[in-house]
């Protein structure tokens, strides 16, 4: 059986469907019960556990299950309270007054109070913390004033008309202002939240191991019950080995998985076992990255020639078989704001290419048929991290690279460790840089394309180094008002400057692909945000 979960945003082309496939039989009967173990297996490692630090999606994911959140997001991209029951934001759009629950506490018996808004927040943007997601999400804030116990005036120094959807994150979970006074490689190994599970172990590169927060009160509303979770323990495996993963959970070794194999979905459809719950996630598509900054990417007729050259279609279908949605645009269609308009701005165009590429004087040929100018060849460089990345993505990368080839093109793929590339993104030292940004907002365009995000925060998120004072006036004027249709309207243009002047491929929508084996385990589903993996209403199956 496959869940295609619904998406949080209005505007998404997805919708509810339970897809009864061949030779899938029903879930047996599920009953609320209290299992002693669930254990999901992830794909890619954490380097730290704190999702204030740095800020990749592993560490989202995981954090989802022991942190709690200010506010909720529903799927229909409304705002709940949660930790803050209540807020008022002043006319100017400058200040927002959260008054927060006095019940809940932190699993390390530290209160939850106003005072852990401030020191979240300030944790968050302080530079120590190197927080490349939350901190920038945050560089509107300016102080967190402290009234009393349970009200907290947050300040920003411009209007902020995202800031209630970025705080429904994980990556903006509140963690316990006593342990955030640890030095962070201590916090990195056992943050502490006041969610439906706590930190009790961790081993890098093997496993975390958490257990049920057994005086949890503080359900989000997109929960389907309240009180304690319904399983007792839960192991979080670090298994980065795409067949290896799939074949502990067609072992019964694992209950459930995250970057499902695109090379065993037919097979797992096809089990009566084992359940696919599906979902695009919104922000910025999965893509490559043009270097604006340096040749030859600095010259647009280059750019748009190399975008001309790829058959991205042709590789995602023939290495993901279906399983991933092709993205031709700046936003994930899940997106709010998104619009469909620039899906085929740069379909496969060999003609076109061939046209640019000798308007911009790379005419002449070397004897392996790379195209030439002035003697130097048309080379353009990817620091690419294995590791990082699904077996899939380097299969599609590696068509990208042939067919560029076939124009004249040198895409050479430089493989390395983490720490090598992470070095090379935040100087710029690359043509081509692999990524993709998710966020419940359409400010993703802001974050990944603005002058103000050129600079290093332990990351680089704007990796094109476009500079364009008209494209960051519209993003910094769709935050400034709350009327939806002129967000609308000034997001459009935004799609549209970023396509018409070719900063990135686009290669398809980033997603949620799990497997859970529904003969043990129901429930499995995806906080609304991000569509993050979401063990806290995950019961027993009663086998009948």
């Amino acid at each position: 059986m496959t869940l295609r979960q619904a998406p949080w945003a209005p505007t998404a082309l997805a919708a509810v469907v339970v897809l009864a496939l061949t030779g899938c039989g029903g879930a047996a009967s599920a009953q609320p019960d209290e299992a002693d173990t669930f254990v999901f297996a992830t794909g890619k490692d954490i380097s730290c556990l704190d999702p204030h630090v740095n800020g990749d999606m592993p560490q989202a994911s995981l954090a989802a299950n022991y942190l709690d959140s200010l506010v909720s997001q529903d799927k229909d991209g409304k705002i709940h309270p949660w930790l803050a029951e209540a807020w008022e934001v002043s006319e100017d759009g400058l200040t927002y007054t959260f008054t927060v629950r006095d019940d809940v506490y932190f699993t390390d018996g530290t209160k939850f109070t106003a005072e852990a808004v401030k020191a979240n927040l300030d944790h968050m943007v302080d530079p120590d913390t190197q927080s490349g997601t939350a901190g920038g999400y945050l560089k509107p804030y300016e102080s967190t004033e402290v009234i009393n116990e349970t009200t907290a005036r947050v300040t920003l120094n411009r209007p902020y008309a995202a800031f209630l959807e970025v705080l429904a994150q994980p990556f903006l979970g509140i963690e316990s202002p006593t342990a955030l006074k640890r030095p962070q490689a201590e916090n990195c190994i056992s943050p502490v939240g006041t969610g439906p599970y706590k930190i009790v172990d961790y081993i890098p590169q093997s496993k975390v191991s958490l257990v049920r927060n057994e005086d949890y009160n503080s359900a989000p509303p997109f929960a389907q019950h309240e009180g304690p979770a319904h399983i007792k323990n839960l192991e979080w495996l670090i298994v980065p080995e795409d067949s290896t993963r799939y074949g502990l959970l067609r072992a019964g070794q694992v209950d459930a998985l995250d970057l499902m194999p695109s090379v065993h979905f037919a097979e797992a459809e096809a089990d009566k076992k084992v359940q696919l719950v599906l979902q695009d996630r919104p922000g910025n598509p999965t893509n490559l990255m043009l270097n604006t900054t340096r040749a030859p990417f600095d010259d647009i007729k280059v750019r748009k020639a190399f975008l001309h050259s790829v058959y991205v279609e042709a590789g995602i279908n023939s290495v993901y078989f279906g399983t991933v949605t092709k993205a031709g645009g700046p936003l994930a269609s899940t997106t709010g704001f998104y619009s469909p308009d620039f899906e085929n701005a740069y379909l496969p165009d060999p003609a076109e290419a061939d046209r640019l590429l000798d308007e911009a004087g790379w005419t002449g040929r070397d004897e392996q048929g790379y195209r030439t100018k002035d003697g130097k060849r048309l080379t353009v460089v990817l620091p690419y991290t294995p590791a990082a990345w699904p077996t899939a993505h380097a299969a599609l990368v590696t068509q990208i690279q042939a067919s560029a080839k076939q124009r004249g093109f040198d895409v050479r793929i430089e493989n390395q460790d983490f720490a090598s590339s992470s070095e090379k993104y935040n100087n710029f030292d690359y043509d081509l840089r692999a990524g993709y940004w998710n966020t419940n907002t359409a400010d993703v365009l802001r974050i990944v394309f603005s002058t103000e995000y050129m600079k290093s925060a332990g990351f680089v998120p704007n990796g094109s180094g476009f500079s364009n004072k008209e494209f960051d006036r519209i993003v910094n004027e769709a935050l400034a008002t709350d009327d939806p249709d002129i967000r609308a309207g000034l997001y459009y243009r935004a799609q549209q400057i970023v396509s018409e002047n070719a900063l990135q491929l686009p290669l398809y929508n980033q997603t949620s692909q799990l497997a859970l084996r529904q003969d043990r385990f129901a429930n499995l589903t995806l906080e609304p945000s991000l569509s993050l993996p979401y063990i806290y209403d995950v019961t027993a199956v009663n086998a009948s």
